[in-house]
């Protein structure tokens, strides 16, 4: 079989989408090529190097079939600019080593963002003979100035140059959203583009009733508790006079939404920190509704917990803006909040019944999920244009 490098800032054992959607596309390689992956030593969402790797300068592995070379990196998650800057540079330092010391195959995936890591790949591989193939699966610089975490000047003007460059230099690019690919048409008509969803390939588990003796509705949200996702703000927005709200996960939010819990212990609310995938999947069947809320409408942004949710047959309500609202909407997986309209959201969830959260209505969204959001046909498809 031919060879194919995946290079990514994200890989299990470290959680979220972006770890999930990658490893779930080197699974699906691995049958028609000899697979490997790039990535740091894990250390997200800590900020620290995981245990089991700490005091290594690198980690080669297989893992099912994948060989996976991991690299080292200086990992951190400070607010401090200059320290977040190093931790990016340390990785695309490692790449560079790794670059100059093995034989890169003629066809790699790079994962972006990290913009300045995706632009070291792009740099120092590109190649008349290789294709260059690149996973854009946030819109970095422009998402970073919607969050607050960026502002205009020489900084961000730097980071569009590199953008564009990435873009440019990319033979194929592979977009999350179509929000993404129209971006990407405003900077350059050399690539092809092709939309590939964060798809989940999961088994679709059986569900039960799951409605509280209180009669009260289980809201959850599981996840990464960050500044976009804004859980801390949600907690306190909430009316909980319906509900009982509960939180799995880990973040830069986690010890202020248990300070506000360990203060407000008449709430129905309720932190039970982080599972692994796979027992998270099991304990989210229990719960009636869960909300994909975002702090602020990112441009280009579709959480892949739509689809992923939309297997286990749970409800949701999106409270995040854009496509993804679309995606909501079209596929009737469940209800839309206004954007920042935290009254609205209110509003939404008063109107909610615990009878219209239904096995009937459950099945119907593990349905289309099996017909609409289909990894393997998805990937199928992404095949023929590698």
């Amino acid at each position: 079989m031919k060879p194919l490098l995946i290079i990514t800032s994200y890989f299990p054992p470290e959680i979220g989408a972006a770890s999930n959607r990658i490893y779930h596309l080197a699974e699906g390689l691995k049958n028609d090529y000899d697979v490997s992956v790039v990535t740091p030593l894990p250390n997200y969402p800590t900020g620290k190097i995981f245990e089991a790797y700490k005091r290594k300068f690198s980690s080669n592995t297989e893992d099912h079939g994948i060989t996976i070379h991991r690299l080292w990196i200086y990992a951190s998650i400070s607010k401090n600019k200059f320290l977040r800057l190093f931790a990016m540079l340390s990785y695309s330092f490692s790449l560079i080593w790794f670059f100059m010391w093995h034989k890169i195959p003629d066809k790699v995936i790079v994962q972006s963002p990290p913009l300045l890591v995706s632009f070291t790949c792009m740099l120092f591989l590109r190649s008349k003979k290789r294709k260059l193939i690149l996973n854009v699966s946030d819109l970095w610089p422009s998402a970073g100035l919607e969050l607050g975490a960026l502002r205009e000047g020489f900084a961000y003007n730097l980071l569009k140059k590199l953008e564009a460059f990435n873009y440019k230099k990319a033979d194929l690019i592979l977009g999350q959203s179509n929000e993404i690919l129209t971006h990407i048409t405003t900077i350059t008509a050399q690539p092809q583009l092709f939309l590939y969803r964060n798809f989940p390939e999961i088994e679709i588990p059986k569900f039960t009733t799951t409605n509280s003796d209180k009669g009260k509705i289980k809201l959850v949200y599981a996840g990464l508790l960050g500044v976009a996702q804004g859980i801390y703000r949600l907690c306190n927005e909430l009316n909980y006079d319906t509900i009982e709200f509960h939180i799995y996960g880990s973040g830069a939010e986690e010890e202020v939404i248990k300070t506000l819990i360990e203060s407000q212990k008449d709430l129905p609310l309720y932190f039970h920190g982080r599972l692994d995938r796979a027992e998270l999947h099991q304990v989210l069947l229990k719960y009636d509704i869960t909300i994909i809320p975002l702090l602020n409408r990112i441009y280009g942004s579709v959480p892949s917990k739509i689809f992923e949710y939309a297997k286990l047959g749970l409800p949701m309500l999106y409270f995040g803006g854009g496509e993804g609202e679309h995606v909501i909407k079209d596929h009737n997986l469940g209800w839309i909040a206004k954007e920042s309209d935290y009254k609205h959201l209110n509003e939404v969830l008063a109107g909610i019944k615990l009878s219209d959260l239904n096995v009937t209505l459950k099945a119907a969204i593990q349905n289309t999920a099996k017909h609409e959001f289909d990894f393997k046909k998805q990937l199928e498809t992404l095949k023929k244009v590698l």
